[in-house]
């Protein structure tokens, strides 16, 4: 008798990859706004590069570039209202 073929394992999920550049909400330039994180003093910043506009927020040890920037859009409408 032989022996039975063994089956290879499932290949792994390659896990998206979040964006770090986005589009700025006052001179609408895409991927002009580049998102930083300094975990150590817990601090994100989001910056545009063609308009020079900042936003800081405080961010958590799970927190990623998409948050910080949700956070600045969210403040934005927030002050237009």
């Amino acid at each position: 008798m032989g022996k039975r073929k063994s089956s290879k394992p499932p290949p792994k999920k390659v896990a998206p990859k979040v964006d770090t550049m986005f589009t700025c909400p006052f001179c609408n330039h895409d991927k002009a706004v580049i998102a930083k994180m300094d975990h150590l003093t817990e601090k994100g910043l989001v910056e545009c590069t063609v308009c020079g506009q900042k936003y800081t927020c405080n961010i958590t040890h799970l927190s990623e570039p998409i948050d910080v920037y949700s956070d600045w859009i969210d403040a934005c409408d927030k002050a237009n209202k």
